[in-house]
């Protein structure tokens, strides 16, 4: 069997390697703590499941959707962003439903890139930018984000040979992995850079609800003349504790949207019904829930902040997202550092060299864990003696 070249040029999915990881020490009698994939530990809120119930037995249900999305589902988008962003939204040529933003990430440079072309992608970040690229013949160039430059691309550094082939530039803010925000300011940049050389802005926004002490993320689109230039895609899975439903949305730029939904109606059908109709009710009704799960996860954060920083770290709190992004000690790599906490503690973190060349030095933790498991970790930490 002769596997193909594009598959050749890319590693094992992350996380994959990860979980085999964890499934190995648990079968060795290991108790895992593990920080590891940013999934929310917490239940999907229970009025969403009710309305689940209520259209899961339905005829309509059980049918083909809509590859683009059914209308009432990417009405009630149209309304949320309206409501959160004060951002108008065509729900017909500007929206489309996603079977989780992942699967749009993916899908995006088949639409955009050529064998040649290059997309501008942050380094570190999720490893899904890069790989798509690859996979539809483009070649990823990457930009550091360094503690330096306060985790933001710098856009003035990019060799202008570089910009004459590139498509598409990426950005996301909340930033997975370093949990850094951006403002309106840096936005404002990345769409003139987008207008000035013909690229499409890529907005990750997956982690717009979850913003701390008093911070409230923004939109790309809510900067004036932003719709031109940007296609942005957003999830439920992080918001409202529903990574396992598989329900997003791309939004935007009508042209670069319905590029997408060319290519996601010759691969795919489109996102289930009945979590379609469950979606709704996420964001339209209230959004108590969200702050509950808020406050559930600055808590966690605060504890985890200050049993690190007890132990030598001096480390910020991140006004966003449920990561933190932990530089690993003199003498250590981001691997070295991984396999000691996993071989001397039990504790499970993602590297952060698995995130690009940019990431090495540091280690992700995922705050997706109850507190008392994460006081269980610092003092692990402090009985194997580990400081920074």
């Amino acid at each position: 069997m002769k596997k193909s070249k594009r598959l050749n040029q890319i590693p094992p999915y992350l996380f994959v390697k990860i979980e085999e990881k964890k499934a190995e020490m648990e079968a060795k009698g290991v108790d895992i703590i593990n920080f590891g994939i940013g999934d929310p530990d917490l239940p999907t809120p229970k009025h969403i499941f009710k309305k689940m119930h209520e259209v899961l037995e339905s005829k309509e249900a059980s049918q083909y959707p809509s590859s683009k999305g059914e209308f009432a589902f990417k009405k009630a988008i149209s309304k949320w962003y309206q409501k959160r962003f004060k951002v108008e939204l065509n729900p017909r040529d500007e929206i489309c439903c996603l079977i989780g933003s992942k699967e749009g990430l993916a899908h995006l440079p088949l639409a955009f890139i050529d064998p040649g072309d290059i997309a501008l992608i942050p380094d570190p970040s999720y490893p899904v930018y890069k790989i798509s690229t690859t996979l539809a013949g483009g070649e990823p160039y990457l930009l550091p984000l360094t503690e330096k430059n306060n985790f933001l691309p710098e856009l003035k550094k990019i060799p202008a040979n570089v910009i004459k082939k590139a498509k598409l530039l990426y950005i996301n803010y909340p930033n997975n992995p370093t949990g850094a925000a951006a403002d309106k300011e840096f936005f404002k940049k990345c769409v003139d850079f987008c207008k000035k050389n013909n690229l499409l802005l890529v907005s990750d926004l997956a982690y717009s609800e979850m913003g701390y002490d008093g911070y409230i993320p923004s939109s790309v689109l809510e900067i004036e003349g932003a719709k031109d230039v940007t296609i942005e895609f957003h999830s439920l899975s992080k918001t409202y504790n529903m990574t396992g439903w598989r329900i997003g949305m791309a939004v935007g730029n009508s042209e670069a949207v319905q590029a997408l939904a060319i290519i996601k109606s010759n691969i795919d059908s489109g996102a289930f019904k009945a979590i379609q109709l469950a979606a709704i009710e996420a964001l339209s009704a209230s959004q108590d829930c969200v702050k509950a799960n808020n406050k559930i996860f600055e808590e966690r954060r605060d504890v985890l902040v200050n049993g690190l920083n007890s132990l030598g770290w001096q480390l910020e709190k991140p006004q966003a997202t449920f990561y933190l992004w932990v530089p690993v000690p003199k003498g250590e790599t981001s691997a070295s550092f991984t396999k000691k906490l996993l071989d001397k503690c039990g504790i499970l973190v993602v590297p952060g060299s698995g995130y690009g060349k940019s990431g090495e030095g540091y280690v992700r933790f995922a705050i997706t864990i109850d507190q008392k498991q994460i006081v269980e970790a610092i003092l692990r930490l402090k009985k194997a003696a580990i400081k920074f």
